[in-house]
Protein backbone atom coordinates (compact mmCIF):
# COMPACT_ATOMS: atom_id res chain seq x y z
CA UNK A 1 0.00 0.00 0.00
CA UNK A 2 0.94 3.65 -0.31
CA UNK A 3 0.24 5.23 3.08
CA UNK A 4 0.39 8.95 3.83
CA UNK A 5 1.10 10.02 7.41
CA UNK A 6 0.40 13.58 8.55
CA UNK A 7 2.31 14.49 11.69
CA UNK A 8 5.05 12.03 10.79
CA UNK A 9 7.54 13.56 13.22
CA UNK A 10 5.09 13.24 16.12
CA UNK A 11 5.08 10.69 18.90
CA UNK A 12 2.49 8.41 17.30
CA UNK A 13 2.98 9.46 13.68
CA UNK A 14 6.68 8.59 13.70
CA UNK A 15 5.87 5.14 15.03
CA UNK A 16 3.20 4.65 12.36
CA UNK A 17 5.82 5.44 9.71
CA UNK A 18 8.20 2.87 11.20
CA UNK A 19 5.47 0.23 11.53
CA UNK A 20 4.26 0.73 7.96
CA UNK A 21 7.77 0.57 6.52
CA UNK A 22 8.45 -2.57 8.53
CA UNK A 23 5.49 -4.24 6.81
CA UNK A 24 6.74 -3.34 3.34
CA UNK A 25 4.45 -0.41 2.59
CA UNK A 26 5.47 2.79 0.81
CA UNK A 27 5.07 5.87 3.00
CA UNK A 28 4.75 9.54 2.23
CA UNK A 29 5.55 11.29 5.49
CA UNK A 30 4.05 14.76 5.87
CA UNK A 31 5.25 17.53 8.13
CA UNK A 32 5.00 21.31 8.19
CA UNK A 33 8.50 21.79 6.75
CA UNK A 34 9.99 18.74 5.06
CA UNK A 35 13.21 20.61 4.23
CA UNK A 36 14.31 20.07 7.84
CA UNK A 37 14.12 16.28 7.56
CA UNK A 38 17.13 14.06 6.93
CA UNK A 39 15.92 10.60 5.93
CA UNK A 40 17.86 7.58 4.68
CA UNK A 41 15.28 4.80 5.00
CA UNK A 42 13.95 3.17 1.81
CA UNK A 43 10.34 3.52 0.67
CA UNK A 44 9.68 6.79 2.49
CA UNK A 45 9.40 10.27 1.00
CA UNK A 46 8.95 13.46 3.00
CA UNK A 47 6.70 16.29 1.88
CA UNK A 48 5.39 19.49 3.41
CA UNK A 49 1.67 19.99 3.98
CA UNK A 50 -0.63 22.40 5.81
CA UNK A 51 -3.30 20.25 7.43
CA UNK A 52 -5.53 23.28 7.96
CA UNK A 53 -5.60 24.02 4.20
CA UNK A 54 -7.77 21.71 2.11
CA UNK A 55 -5.97 22.76 -1.06
CA UNK A 56 -2.58 21.88 0.40
CA UNK A 57 -3.85 18.43 1.40
CA UNK A 58 -5.63 17.79 -1.92
CA UNK A 59 -2.38 18.45 -3.78
CA UNK A 60 -0.60 15.56 -2.04
CA UNK A 61 -3.42 12.99 -1.91
CA UNK A 62 -3.09 11.57 -5.46
CA UNK A 63 -1.43 8.16 -5.34
CA UNK A 64 -2.26 7.47 -1.70
CA UNK A 65 -4.39 4.49 -0.73
CA UNK A 66 -4.93 5.83 2.77
CA UNK A 67 -4.10 8.99 4.70
CA UNK A 68 -3.46 8.77 8.44
CA UNK A 69 -3.55 12.08 10.30
CA UNK A 70 -1.79 12.43 13.63
CA UNK A 71 -2.03 16.22 13.55
CA UNK A 72 -1.34 18.17 16.72
CA UNK A 73 -0.56 21.88 17.00
CA UNK A 74 3.14 22.36 17.61
CA UNK A 75 5.37 19.29 17.93
CA UNK A 76 4.38 17.29 20.98
CA UNK A 77 7.23 14.83 20.50
CA UNK A 78 9.75 17.61 21.10
CA UNK A 79 7.81 20.00 23.32
CA UNK A 80 4.60 18.63 24.81
CA UNK A 81 4.11 21.74 26.95
CA UNK A 82 3.96 23.88 23.80
CA UNK A 83 1.43 21.54 22.18
CA UNK A 84 -0.73 21.61 25.33
CA UNK A 85 -0.56 25.42 25.41
CA UNK A 86 -1.45 25.74 21.73
CA UNK A 87 -4.33 23.26 22.09
CA UNK A 88 -5.77 25.23 24.99
CA UNK A 89 -5.38 28.52 23.13
CA UNK A 90 -7.32 27.28 20.07
CA UNK A 91 -9.24 24.06 20.70
CA UNK A 92 -11.17 24.53 17.44
CA UNK A 93 -8.07 23.57 15.45
CA UNK A 94 -8.92 19.85 15.53
CA UNK A 95 -12.35 20.36 13.96
CA UNK A 96 -10.81 22.75 11.44
CA UNK A 97 -8.29 20.08 10.45
CA UNK A 98 -11.06 17.47 10.13
CA UNK A 99 -13.04 19.78 7.86
CA UNK A 100 -9.97 20.45 5.69
CA UNK A 101 -9.19 16.73 5.39
CA UNK A 102 -12.75 15.89 4.35
CA UNK A 103 -12.83 18.77 1.86
CA UNK A 104 -9.55 17.58 0.32
CA UNK A 105 -10.95 14.08 -0.13
CA UNK A 106 -14.04 15.25 -2.00
CA UNK A 107 -12.09 14.89 -5.25
CA UNK A 108 -10.53 11.60 -4.09
CA UNK A 109 -13.49 9.66 -2.67
CA UNK A 110 -11.74 6.28 -2.75
CA UNK A 111 -8.86 7.40 -0.53
CA UNK A 112 -9.42 6.32 3.05
CA UNK A 113 -8.78 8.57 6.03
CA UNK A 114 -7.83 7.65 9.59
CA UNK A 115 -7.77 10.47 12.14
CA UNK A 116 -5.88 9.92 15.38
CA UNK A 117 -7.91 11.71 18.01
CA UNK A 118 -8.44 11.64 21.75
CA UNK A 119 -9.93 9.37 24.39
CA UNK A 120 -12.19 12.03 25.90
CA UNK A 121 -15.02 11.27 23.47
CA UNK A 122 -15.27 7.65 24.66
CA UNK A 123 -18.36 6.76 26.68
CA UNK A 124 -17.93 6.47 30.44
CA UNK A 125 -21.44 5.02 30.53
CA UNK A 126 -23.98 4.43 27.76
CA UNK A 127 -24.76 7.73 26.05
CA UNK A 128 -22.41 9.76 28.27
CA UNK A 129 -18.91 10.72 27.15
CA UNK A 130 -16.10 11.94 29.37
CA UNK A 131 -15.75 15.19 27.41
CA UNK A 132 -19.30 16.18 28.38
CA UNK A 133 -18.64 15.96 32.11
CA UNK A 134 -16.40 18.42 33.97
CA UNK A 135 -16.18 15.99 36.87
CA UNK A 136 -14.98 13.02 34.79
CA UNK A 137 -12.76 15.21 32.63
CA UNK A 138 -11.02 16.99 35.50
CA UNK A 139 -10.45 13.69 37.28
CA UNK A 140 -8.74 12.26 34.20
CA UNK A 141 -6.64 15.37 33.57
CA UNK A 142 -5.49 15.42 37.20
CA UNK A 143 -4.37 11.78 36.93
CA UNK A 144 -2.52 12.48 33.68
CA UNK A 145 -0.83 15.57 35.10
CA UNK A 146 -2.44 17.91 32.58
CA UNK A 147 -3.90 21.33 33.44
CA UNK A 148 -7.66 21.39 33.79
CA UNK A 149 -7.75 24.06 31.08
CA UNK A 150 -6.83 21.25 28.66
CA UNK A 151 -10.49 20.20 28.92
CA UNK A 152 -11.12 22.63 26.04
CA UNK A 153 -8.73 20.64 23.82
CA UNK A 154 -10.35 17.34 24.82
CA UNK A 155 -13.67 18.77 23.71
CA UNK A 156 -11.97 19.99 20.54
CA UNK A 157 -11.09 16.39 19.70
CA UNK A 158 -14.71 15.38 20.38
CA UNK A 159 -15.88 18.10 18.01
CA UNK A 160 -13.55 16.78 15.30
CA UNK A 161 -15.13 13.34 15.64
CA UNK A 162 -18.56 14.92 15.28
CA UNK A 163 -17.39 16.64 12.08
CA UNK A 164 -16.34 13.28 10.65
CA UNK A 165 -19.65 11.71 11.65
CA UNK A 166 -21.50 14.08 9.31
CA UNK A 167 -19.44 12.94 6.32
CA UNK A 168 -19.93 10.15 3.79
CA UNK A 169 -16.17 9.93 3.10
CA UNK A 170 -14.28 6.72 3.98
CA UNK A 171 -13.16 7.95 7.40
CA UNK A 172 -12.11 6.16 10.58
CA UNK A 173 -11.47 7.79 13.94
CA UNK A 174 -8.99 6.28 16.37
CA UNK A 175 -9.29 7.00 20.09
CA UNK A 176 -6.21 5.65 21.86
CA UNK A 177 -6.36 4.47 25.44
CA UNK A 178 -6.55 7.27 27.98
CA UNK A 179 -2.99 6.61 29.16
CA UNK A 180 -0.74 6.38 26.09
CA UNK A 181 3.02 6.60 26.34
CA UNK A 182 6.21 5.30 24.72
CA UNK A 183 6.73 1.63 25.49
CA UNK A 184 7.08 -1.78 23.89
CA UNK A 185 5.60 -3.15 20.69
CA UNK A 186 3.77 -6.28 21.83
CA UNK A 187 1.13 -6.58 19.11
CA UNK A 188 -1.20 -7.86 21.81
CA UNK A 189 -4.11 -5.67 22.83
CA UNK A 190 -7.89 -5.59 22.79
CA UNK A 191 -10.03 -3.56 20.43
CA UNK A 192 -13.17 -1.64 21.34
CA UNK A 193 -15.67 0.72 19.77
CA UNK A 194 -17.18 3.66 21.65
CA UNK A 195 -16.28 2.50 25.17
CA UNK A 196 -12.74 2.44 26.59
CA UNK A 197 -10.92 -0.87 26.86
CA UNK A 198 -10.07 -1.36 30.54
CA UNK A 199 -7.73 -3.83 32.23
CA UNK A 200 -8.53 -5.82 35.38
CA UNK A 201 -7.72 -2.79 37.53
CA UNK A 202 -9.98 -0.49 35.53
CA UNK A 203 -7.12 1.27 33.74
CA UNK A 204 -7.13 2.33 30.11
CA UNK A 205 -3.57 2.14 28.75
CA UNK A 206 -1.58 1.38 25.60
CA UNK A 207 1.94 1.97 24.30
CA UNK A 208 2.47 4.27 21.34
CA UNK A 209 4.16 1.36 19.58
CA UNK A 210 1.05 -0.81 19.87
CA UNK A 211 -1.13 2.12 18.82
CA UNK A 212 0.91 2.20 15.60
CA UNK A 213 0.33 -1.54 15.17
CA UNK A 214 -3.43 -1.04 15.48
CA UNK A 215 -3.43 1.86 13.03
CA UNK A 216 -1.52 -0.03 10.34
CA UNK A 217 -3.72 -3.09 11.00
CA UNK A 218 -6.74 -0.93 10.24
CA UNK A 219 -5.05 0.47 7.14
CA UNK A 220 -4.41 -3.04 5.84
CA UNK A 221 -7.74 -4.59 6.82
CA UNK A 222 -10.47 -1.97 7.32
CA UNK A 223 -12.93 -2.85 10.05
CA UNK A 224 -14.10 0.58 11.18
CA UNK A 225 -15.01 2.58 8.08
CA UNK A 226 -17.23 5.52 9.09
CA UNK A 227 -16.78 4.42 12.69
CA UNK A 228 -14.53 5.04 15.68
CA UNK A 229 -12.41 2.42 17.41
CA UNK A 230 -10.15 2.27 20.42
CA UNK A 231 -7.65 -0.15 21.93
CA UNK A 232 -6.18 -1.05 25.31
CA UNK A 233 -4.49 -3.82 27.23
Amino acid sequence: MHIGVIGATGSIGSRVVTEALGRGHHVTAFTRDATRISEDRENVAWKSVDVLDAGSIAAVVPGLDILISGFQPGNGAKNIADTVERSIADPTVYATAAQALLKALESHPRTRLIVIGGAGSLEVEPGSVRADSDEHLHESLDLLGLPREYAAAVRGHRDALNVLRTSNRLWTYFSPAENIAPGRRTGRFRIGGDQPVLDADGRSSISMEDAAVALVDEAELPRFVQRRFTIGY
